[in-house]
């Protein structure tokens, strides 16, 4: 199992940036394909982008394509989120999540564990 917890959310103006970071606990983090998704009030999750074990491939969703970059470090067992241009629409809890399967995965039922989530809000 693998246990998640993000951090670095925050209120930022639009225009600005956020780097959200999600620490995982475990000794296997290097085996789990990783995800980021968010959720705004009254809306279903959305999936935002996926990195596989290696870093080899990453897939975004075209609604934050170019604004935002998924990261991971296995030694230090985390995976990020850089954010810029932020969009008051952006605003939702973001969480990420972790599956042991290999690739990269944008439906939220290909995921098997999941943080708390960290909230975003981008003022106009």
């Amino acid at each position: 199992q693998v246990q998640l917890v993000e951090s670095g959310g925050g209120l930022v103006q639009a225009g600005g940036s956020l780097r959200l970071s999600c620490a995982a606990s475990g000794r296997t983090f290097s085996r789990y394909s990783m995800g980021w998704f968010r959720q705004a009030p009254g809306k279903e999750r959305e999936f935002l982008a996926s990195i596989s074990w290696s870093s080899s491939s990453t897939y975004y969703a075209d609604s934050v394509k170019g604004r935002f970059t998924i990261s991971r470090d296995n030694a230090k067992n985390t995976v990020s989120l850089q954010m810029i241009s932020l969009k008051p629409e952006d605003t939702a809890v973001y969480y990420c999540a972790a599956t042991r399967a290999a690739g990269t995965f944008d439906g939220d039922r290909d995921y098997d564990y999941w943080g708390q989530g960290t909230q975003v809000t981008v003022s106009s």
